[in-house]
């Protein structure tokens, strides 16, 4: 019998696997990296600052927290002036605040799973938690070259961060979060993608690349159809978070060789309060069957193993087990 790792494998590279592979069963994930921005906040709970100085809130029924972008939190007020206001966070940790999540990354069996590193959040959330959504598009417009000083800026700190990952963790790759669409469109053109964020993302997925951690997995739960090339060029070689709005049949047919597709079972669907298991059934087999069985992981699209409501996430992994009897 394949082991989950196997068997990721065998799908990613339109082999013989055995099942499907189970939303996140492949991956053991490394969390609470001392470097890192992020800051844990909890559903319904008080705001909380992330290292950036971001302040974020996660409202009860909602899929994830938010930045507030009021007067009293937003930190970065200018574009032209962005040094004033941004200050990356700080790097300078001991030795000894790695031990805890190196003790972690050692309990995770590499024959069984690849050991990802939990990185959130990316380039793009990071620009606009720090100017404002509205501000941030409006600046690509109007404030080209500040937003490249600024992206550069945030490269060479995700830069610094992947050195330490690395010398530290020797990790197989990272799961990285950076939303870059809604459900039915990119927040930037195609081009407009390429010319700001492309050769970012391939500077710091490269590094991780030239230190043996190759599995790029990327989280997006969005539509981004048109970014997958750029997505293969930068070295992503799984896509989390696809919602069916991409036409993910089609993506598997022209990409699937060279990028594997994760998701297809749209939260917004199943992950609702009135719930049943017949609809979570559906869901899934029409998932299944839709996608097939290669470069295909049928999965939530939520960038974590877990759903709002209880018991959906529980009944979703039961049900892509089920498929897996009749399919393979």
């Amino acid at each position: 019998m394949l082991t989950k790792r196997q068997n990721l494998i065998e799908v990613m590279n339109g082999g013989a696997p055995e099942r499907f592979v189970n939303q996140y069963e492949a991956f053991g994930m490394i969390m609470g990296v001392p470097v890192s921005a992020y800051r844990r906040t909890m559903c319904g709970g008080a705001p909380v600052q992330d290292g950036w100085g971001v302040t974020k809130i996660w409202p009860e029924g909602t899929p994830g927290a938010f930045p507030m972008h009021d007067d009293a939190h937003l930190v970065c007020r200018d574009i032209t002036h962005w040094r004033d206001y941004v200050k990356a966070p700080r790097l300078d940790y001991p030795d000894a605040a790695w031990e805890d999540v190196i003790k972690r990354a050692e309990t995770i069996d590499r024959k069984e799973q690849f050991a990802l590193v939990f990185l959130t959040p990316g380039l793009f959330e990071t620009s606009h938690n720090l100017l404002g959504l509205q501000e941030c598009l409006i600046n690509f417009y109007e404030e080209p070259e500040y937003m490249h000083e600024l992206i550069d800026y945030l490269t060479d700190y995700q830069l610094a961060v992947a050195e330490q990952v690395c010398d530290h963790l020797h990790p197989d790759g990272i799961f990285w979060h950076d939303d870059w669409g809604t459900q039915t469109s990119t927040f930037l053109s195609p081009e407009m993608f390429e010319e700001f964020y492309l050769p970012a993302y391939k500077k710091i997925y490269g590094y991780y690349q030239s230190r043996g951690a190759g599995m790029i997995v990327h989280h997006s739960d969005s539509y981004a159809a048109t970014l997958v090339p750029y997505m293969i060029d930068m070295g992503i070689r799984i896509w989390q978070g696809v919602l069916s709005t991409n036409n993910i049949p089609e993506l598997i047919e022209k990409y699937g060789h060279k990028i594997t597709f994760m998701g297809g079972i749209d939260d917004g669907r199943v992950d609702v309060p009135e719930w049943t298991p017949q609809l979570v059934e559906d869901e899934v087999r029409r998932a299944c069957i839709e996608n097939g069985k290669l470069h295909y992981i049928p999965s939530l699209c939520q960038g974590m193993p877990f759903s709002i409501y209880d018991g959906v996430h529980d009944a979703v992994t039961k049900t892509i087990d089920m498929m897996s009897s009749i399919m393979f």
